[in-house]
């Protein structure tokens, strides 16, 4: 049986792909942060993901925690369990749809996302990390690449956490006034209607307003949607300075 991994794609950016994402985890794991695995179309790898990281067989090493998400509903059980900080990881193919749909959110749910697969890779900006095999085998998944890989994922970021100086989290700008950081636009999630156009009979009322409750990678706070109304709950926006002003992908 094949790894499905060769020495030319990990010098074709695999082993830097890799590099990054441990470091990424080992920097959130060291926060506190805890790791969502799933595999809609394999869930053995979800599970078998989770006990690595949980079970530290290497002697001195620190167990990390992890989570196998499995079965149906999947976007709202990874909705309410994730929290800020922590981390997605999901093994499929590029086509999984309730994995992308998973990976969209992410950022707003203020979670780091690593995607592992084979075949046609994910569009760009898919997840944070995207680890991939150039298998077009539509057994990839049932072969030992995608376990070598969760397997190397879980000990580069022990090897993180054997230098210290790599877990600082990375500098944040402390300017409140930076142009930069000032221009950004966050995504958030619309999670409910805002408060202050609530129904006050508690009888409740359908659609939104012109203002919304969302939820960001900071928290839940209360927007303007006006520019990107009508909106329902689950929809994506980008937000900046108190409003709604597009929606992802959007023109």
């Amino acid at each position: 049986m094949t790894t499905g991994i060769t020495a030319e794609m990990l010098d074709g950016g695999l082993a830097e792909d890799l590099a990054a994402a441990s470091l990424a985890m080992a920097r959130r794991f060291a926060r506190g942060a805890t790791l969502w695995c799933v595999a809609p179309g394999s869930e053995p790898h979800a599970h078998h993901m989770a006990v690595e990281f949980v079970h530290p067989v290497i002697v001195g090493k620190r167990a990390l925690p992890a989570f196998a998400l499995t079965g149906s509903g999947l976007v709202p059980r990874a909705r309410v369990a994730v929290r800020p900080g922590d981390i997605l990881t999901a093994v499929a193919g590029a086509a999984d749809e309730v994995v992308a749909d998973l990976m969209r959110p992410a950022p707003a749910w203020g979670a780091a996302s690593a995607w592992i697969g084979a075949g046609p890779r994910p569009a760009a900006g898919a997840a944070d990390h995207v680890l991939w095999i150039a298998d077009q085998d539509p057994m990839a998944a049932a072969t030992g690449g995608f376990v070598l890989l969760y397997h190397l994922l879980w000990e580069l970021t022990h090897v993180c956490f054997e230098h210290p100086g790599l877990l600082r989290p990375e500098p944040e700008c402390a300017d409140d006034g930076c142009i930069t950081c000032g221009d950004e636009g966050r995504l958030a999630e619309v999670v409910g209607r805002a408060a202050d156009e609530l129904d006050p009979s508690g009888l409740g009322r359908s659609g939104f307003g012109s203002r919304a409750l969302v939820r960001t990678a900071a928290g839940e706070e209360t927007i303007d949607v006006t520019l990107v109304a009508p909106v329902s709950v689950g929809d994506l926006v980008l937000v900046h300075a108190g409003a709604a002003l597009t929606r992802p992908g959007s023109a």
